[in-house]
């Protein structure tokens, strides 16, 4: 019983003070994952939705480089896919794949 009281004496001692330590606990946890929000997360998202609009402005006739490096002309378009031209050949690849659009002055 004694030994029991013992023990226990000392968590109910933490309890009645360890309101403001639970605070001052989460709140750098709580700066920390404000900040890692704001500087990987929504860097991130603004860069995917600016792609996304450029994927979505592409139209046939526009010239464009894949992630691979080549450089085509886009002849089709489908939900998912661009069929491209490349020196005669057509193929195609999945809209994802299209890096970026070529300027005619930069080709």
């Amino acid at each position: 019983m004694i030994a029991s009281a013992i023990v226990t004496a000392p968590l109910f001692a933490q309890a009645e003070g360890g309101g403001s330590s639970a605070l001052a606990f989460l709140f750098p946890l709580i700066i920390l994952g404000g900040l890692f929000y704001v500087i990987l997360i929504l860097p991130q998202r603004r860069r995917q939705k600016k792609m996304e609009q450029m994927r979505a402005d592409i139209s046939v006739g526009d010239e464009v480089r894949t992630i691979g490096g080549i450089l085509a002309r886009v002849v089709d378009e489908s939900d998912d896919t661009f069929t491209l031209d490349v020196g005669g050949h057509t193929m195609r690849v999945v809209k994802r794949a299209v890096a970026e659009r070529v300027d005619e002055g930069e080709a």
